[in-house]
């Protein structure tokens, strides 16, 4: 991940809401759940949490798929992942007794 992208997503991630929805789907599980019922959940009104969504589906953290008329979202674990691996590159200088298995490993030429 580039530090552009990184502060892409951490700007979406700035807003409560959208922190609460990652946070959300990142407990739904990969099956996810509808926007509907995000935004019932949330207490946030259906087009404004339309605009969130699609804030966090840009930086690649969240993504959705159709189920008839509903749009289903999910944790795009693979996105969140690249974004804790960006933060924790260089953590602890590498010291696995202090990073365990959040050290990022060089990957070979």
């Amino acid at each position: 991940m580039e530090a552009n992208d990184a502060c892409t997503a951490f700007s979406a991630l700035s807003q409560a809401s959208r922190l609460e929805v990652l946070k959300r789907l990142i407990k739904a599980g990969p099956a996810g759940e509808a926007a509907g019922a995000i935004a019932r959940g949330l207490g946030v009104p259906g087009p404004t949490m339309s605009f969130h969504l699609k804030e966090l589906e840009r930086t690649g953290l969240i993504h959705s798929r159709k189920d008839g008329r509903s749009i289903i979202y999910a944790a795009d674990y693979g996105g969140v992942r690249e974004l804790i691996d960006f933060l924790l590159a260089d953590c602890c200088g590498g010291d696995q007794r202090l990073c365990g298995p959040y050290v990022i490993k060089e990957k070979a030429s």
